[in-house]
């Protein structure tokens, strides 16, 4: 039995050790035996996605980190973060899946229950969400959005912090299911995935952790044999590959020589 690769774009560059945190998302659930997960970090990013500007940074890293994937032999490209980063750029010019953790993620909580809120780290974070669900024009099963205000840490992520942030996130879960009457949690970005078994297993409802649901939506559509319609995204009437990766090849070179100094 030949595997199916799914490549996973992680948004922001990082060492092996930081790269491990994200990589312990797929140890969190079954897959088949068929499927094999790998993790790609772009070459260099922005800071943090707190806004349009961000957007458009974490859209065109994304894209070049992504180019290849069909190429280099992957069946199937998630996106590790809620941003959604690259997934219409790079529908428009792979034939193989690609699917973002934003749209998937509430349209889940809207098959597993009535309103879902969305549990956060950060305030600041308010504007990933509200791009998705303008687009798919479901704020009427919008609870709420639950913060601890506490500032993420891309590479470390909840490590070190369980004992402290755990039962803020839990507070804060509590709220919007017992006063905005969530009956869905939505972890807000996958970085934060390392609390999932905790407050899985501390409320009564449903909690989604977005970054496993993209490998498992993954691994369903390979199965049935679908892919994102080409209608919705059309090929580019030319490819400028080298040119976006020579940018991004150039920024990572530039932000290297500056940390040296």
């Amino acid at each position: 039995m030949s595997k199916k690769k799914i490549l996973v774009l992680v948004p922001f560059p990082m060492t092996d050790d930081a790269l491990d945190n994200r990589i312990a998302q797929s140890k969190s659930l079954e897959l088949g035996p068929d499927i094999q997960i790998d993790y790609r970090p772009v070459k260099w990013s922005g800071t943090n996605f707190v806004g349009p500007y961000d957007y458009v940074l974490g859209d065109f890293t994304v894209l070049e980190a992504g180019l290849s994937a069909q190429d280099d032999g992957y069946d199937a490209v998630c996106i590790d973060t809620m941003s959604d980063s690259g997934v219409a750029a790079l529908r428009a010019i792979l034939d193989i899946p690609v699917i973002g953790p934003g749209r998937a993620t509430f349209l889940m909580a809207m098959l597993l229950g009535d309103k879902f809120g969305i549990l956060v780290m950060w305030e600041r974070w308010g504007g990933l969400y509200k791009k998705v669900m303008d687009e798919l024009g479901i704020w009427h099963k919008f609870a709420g959005m639950g913060s601890v205000d506490i500032p993420p840490d891309r590479f470390n992520l909840l490590s070190g912090e369980e004992e402290e942030v755990f039962p803020k996130l839990e507070e804060a879960a509590l709220k919007l299911i017992n006063e905005k009457k969530a009956d869905v949690i939505i972890l807000g970005s996958t970085s934060m995935h390392q609390s999932h078994a905790y407050l899985s297993e501390k409320l009564p409802v449903p909690v989604i952790s977005p970054g496993p649901l993209t490998y498992k939506l993954a691994e369903m559509v390979l199965g049935l044999g679908l892919t994102h319609s080409r209608t919705a995204y059309p090929q580019p009437v030319a490819r400028h590959d080298p040119f976006i990766s020579l940018m991004i090849e150039t920024a990572a070179a530039k932000a290297k020589e500056s940390e040296g100094k």
